[in-house]
């Protein structure tokens, strides 16, 4: 007897394939998402792609230009200024919690990611990058111990993988990580907020250079 998968869980298998889709590039700003189209390649009916596509609309992925075309979101300075000014208040706050907070067990965990993030770079596998070093982020931001921290990030948490997935200077997102576990691990809170403000800023740049060209990232 074949199982019929919930209306539910086929909504959340549709909105996760989507999304991932989008952070990893493969569906791109201004591409068109079609109902009947992503219902024919899902093996679904419409309405787990409707109510997929309206998740993805509240999370900032994609928008409706009108009635009947609903395309990937293009993101504006604006947008990308005002997530990196998020992460620069809290992720800042959360390594300086972090490096006090940190156990060894905690750390042996940030370094195992740190080497993973290390050969999916040597590899130049962008989604592995992207996907290790999210991980990394959130690991920092639970080793904080602060659960407000994680509650307010989590709605933007997938547009700031978004973002991460347009810096591909690989070999310095790398190297910025290292500096802030070493100041992490140092225990040293003013200096585990000074690197994690450094790697958010040094990271806006990139993205802002990759997004929108030179003359923007100097502004």
């Amino acid at each position: 007897m074949t199982k019929i998968e919930p209306l539910g869980a086929v909504r959340e298998r549709v909105l996760a394939t989507l999304r991932q889709d989008i952070i990893a590039g493969r569906l791109r700003a201004g591409d068109r998402l079609v109902e009947r189209e992503l219902a024919e390649r899902f093996g679904v009916s419409r309405v787990p792609v409707r109510e997929a596509i309206r998740v993805l609309v509240a999370e900032g992925f994609v928008l409706f230009e009108s009635a009947r075309r609903t395309v990937v979101r293009r993101l504006t300075p604006t947008d990308v200024k005002e997530l990196f000014e998020l992460r620069e208040a809290l992720e800042v706050y959360a390594a300086g919690l972090a490096a006090q907070r940190a156990t060894p067990e905690a750390l042996t965990e940030l370094r195992e990611l740190l080497t993973q993030a290390a050969t999916a770079t040597e590899a130049g596998d962008g989604e592995t990058i992207t996907d290790v070093n999210t991980r990394f982020h959130d690991r920092i931001l639970a080793l904080a111990g602060n659960s407000l921290l994680i509650s307010v990030m989590e709605p933007v948490d997938g547009r700031l993988r978004w973002l991460t997935r347009q810096n591909e200077e690989w070999p310095q997102l790398l190297t910025e990580h290292q500096e802030l576990y070493e100041a992490i691990a140092s225990g040293n809170p003013d200096r585990a907020r000074a690197h994690a403000l450094e790697h958010v800023q040094a990271n806006y740049r990139s993205t802002v250079r990759h997004l929108f060209g030179d003359a923007e990232a100097d502004t």
